[in-house]
């Protein structure tokens, strides 16, 4: 089990901590005192329950779960607070559950007994992400079946952008040109990406924001990232073929030819 636990006071955090891993032995326990960096972790680990202090600084509990959300639809948000009224906030976007603070450690062991989505796994899944030649993605070593062509393309979008957030608008016009009728269109499909990646297990390799979408980098691996990375130490070869099915892959595909012979010069 992952937990991650925020809090905003220090002294808390790691009294909190404490009674968590009594509680949790073989749990492995991340800690912050700030949103960022918590959200920066959870975008490298899959997280099964946040305890969030509901009182951040930077950005408040509440707002930091959504994002959790969207990393981890499946997560069980555990939020802290020192006010009976955020509990009913919280009950409303479907916490797990809330600890009314000076946190107590059988009001921790209640809620980690009674968390609203099941821990149960079949272990971590290995994603890799072939975008020479033609784009295929694999789970545990088998290439993923999709419903509609369009999905995959999406994601192939996303693993071309490198992690950066890719507005709705930048998918219409890579997908659709600039089409925007196809709004509706959109909004099915990045629904039908979701539902196949929470069936595959693999949820957390995209962050979902309003408007916008993004691959975790750090949650795949991809022979584009790899060589980039470690150049001709690379395990992977680029032999001049790039997403070969995508016509708005040409343009990357040009700066990966560049880079390829620009390593000859060295």
């Amino acid at each position: 089990m992952n937990i991650i636990l925020v809090e905003k006071e220090k002294k808390s955090l790691t009294e909190t901590e404490k009674m968590i891993r009594s509680l949790q032995k073989d749990a492995e326990i991340l800690c912050f005192d700030n949103s960022p960096a918590a959200l920066a972790a959870a975008r490298k680990k899959p997280i099964d329950v946040a305890f969030l202090d509901v009182h951040l600084n930077e950005m408040d509990g509440l707002i930091l779960g959504s994002y959790l959300k969207a990393l981890n639809p499946k997560i069980n948000l555990i939020y802290l607070t020192d006010e009976r009224s955020d509990a009913f906030e919280a009950m409303g976007i479907r916490a797990s559950g809330c600890v009314l603070m000076p946190t107590k450690k059988e009001d921790l062991q209640r809620e980690l007994s009674e968390l609203r989505n099941s821990l149960d796994k079949k272990g971590d899944h290995s994603v890799f992400a072939q975008t020479f030649g033609n784009f295929e993605i694999f789970v545990d070593g088998k290439p993923v079946v999709f419903k509609y062509s369009k999905t995959k393309e999406i994601l192939a979008l996303l693993i071309n952008n490198r992690g950066a957030q890719t507005t709705n608008g930048e998918i219409i016009a890579a997908l659709w040109e600039d089409d925007d009728s196809k709004t509706s269109y959109l909004s099915n499909l990045r629904q039908d990406l979701q539902n196949t990646l929470t069936d595959l297990g693999i949820s957390h390799i995209i962050t979902k924001m309003r408007g916008s979408m993004g691959i975790v980098k750090e949650a795949i691996e991809c022979d584009m990232y790899d060589w980039l990375e470690k150049k001709k130490k690379s395990r992977y070869q680029y032999l001049g073929e790039y997403m070969n099915q995508y016509s708005w892959a040409e343009y990357i595909h040009a700066e990966l030819d560049e880079i390829y012979y620009g390593w000859d010069d060295e």
